[in-house]
């Protein structure tokens, strides 16, 4: 059961932007989010807006999702222009899901084409897709490569089958260093995503993790604990008392283990979930959102921001397909971000950073916390007294939301 929708103000059927959305539009990147709703098999863990054919039943062909998702591109080139917006070049998108690499290669580059035509891509724009490692074939990614993806990101979570069993992952962790080498072999930067906290992952099997992905010399790496959503098949198995969840402390170990070994094998860490080996190799598509910039989010229960005015899509692939049909924008509603929410999202962005935050983006009646916080070891003294920035220790990664409930005025 994938998480419901925010509430928000009725978003216009014509999908019309205010005038507002033009204010400092020079000074923002424009990305793209591609959605892709299918898999293949659910995980028991996964909330988010995904179906396999047999939730889908009829009406929500992956067949036809390419043409539906271009209807959407047609509409937001309209929006965008209609808006007094400066034409853009697209300098990152990013193919989500769900599992992109259901669809045909054919396909993905046939979106991204239709992108490519809306707005143009820039020269060094990053185009990612998201797989599987047992969706892609060495044909599939060079087809990609040979369409203009640049990157792919493939969810490994684990090397070790029990910890996979638990989340429901279908491939064998055999067949990773083989994907990543056909990625690197048709000319794609690569990175593997990982999953720490299953419910049974020892430490020394979250080490054995970390060991087989550096051994693939992949140049970026995301590690995320788990996190058991209301609604999930695993919480219901948690509830249950058939999983046991792993303690703070056990979490804290492992983001440790993470960040010593990722260090060591040359990955620097550039936000609290994600380390890379250069600066080129970060994943700029989500350093846009962490930044605040504009994207359009293509897609069922896609989200979407320009220029502080949020909105996010209908969820179900039919309904999506429905509204696109008929003309109409398939957004469910939207809001605008006011300046004090603005305030309080670029503190929980910006304080995720490696590069810190200036202490001006603290709330001046907040900036009193900053010295506890250093006293905690939380913050980094020298870089608040010298850089006059806030810049996360790495026990201060670990308590960040701590930290910026503090920096927030919300205490604990």
């Amino acid at each position: 059961m994938s998480p419901a929708l925010p509430d928000g103000d009725d978003a216009p059927d014509d999908g019309a932007l205010p005038a507002s959305v033009v204010a400092g539009a020079d000074e923002r990147a424009f990305g793209v989010y591609l959605h892709v709703p299918f898999c293949t098999v659910r995980c028991g863990y996964c909330d988010f807006n995904t179906y396999t054919a047999t939730e889908l039943g009829g009406g929500a062909s992956q067949a036809s999702y390419a043409d539906t998702a271009l209807q959407e591109v047609t509409l937001a080139q309209r929006v965008l222009a209609e808006s007094g917006l400066p034409r853009r070049e697209v300098s990152t998108v990013f193919v989500g899901g769900g599992t992109p690499t259901v669809l045909a290669a054919d396909d993905l580059v046939r979106m991204l084409g239709g992108i490519r035509d809306a707005w143009g891509l820039a020269d060094d724009a990053e185009v990612t897709t998201e797989a599987n490692p047992d969706s892609v074939t060495p044909q599939s990614l060079a087809a990609l490569a040979a369409g203009g993806f640049t990157r792919v990101s493939f969810g490994m979570q684990s090397a070790v089958p029990h910890v996979l069993a638990t989340l429901e992952r279908t491939h064998d962790p055999r067949r990773i260093p083989d994907v990543v080498r056909w990625a690197r072999d048709a000319g794609l930067d690569v990175s593997v995503d990982l999953i720490y906290g299953t419910p049974g992952e020892s430490l020394d099997d979250w080490r054995a993790s970390l060991e087989s992905a550096l051994a693939t010399g992949v140049d970026h790496v995301s590690a995320y604990a788990l996190v058991v959503e209301q609604g999930t098949k695993m919480a219901v198995q948690v509830r249950r008392g058939e999983l046991t969840l792993p303690d703070g402390d056990d979490q804290a170990a492992k983001y440790e283990l993470a960040d010593e070994l990722l260090t060591a094998a040359g990955l620097h860490w550039y936000e609290v979930s994600n380390w890379s080996r250069t600066p080129q190799t970060v994943c700029r598509h989500n350093l846009a959102y962490w930044r605040g910039d504009d994207w359009w989010g293509i897609g069922p229960g896609a989200h979407s921001h320009v220029g502080g005015v949020r909105w996010w899509n209908v969820k179900h692939p039919r309904a999506y397909a429905s509204r696109l049909e008929a003309g109409l924008s398939p957004a469910a509603g939207r809001e605008v971000v006011d300046a004090e929410a603005a305030t309080l999202e670029r503190l929980m962005l910006h304080v995720r950073l490696s590069g810190g935050m200036p202490v001006d983006e603290v709330p001046a009646e907040n900036r009193t916390a900053l010295a506890g916080l250093v006293a905690d070891g939380l913050v980094d003294g020298r870089a608040l007294l010298v850089d006059r920035r806030v810049l996360l220790t790495l026990r201060g990664r670990l308590l960040a939301d701590l930290v910026v409930r503090t920096l927030a005025g919300f205490g604990d």
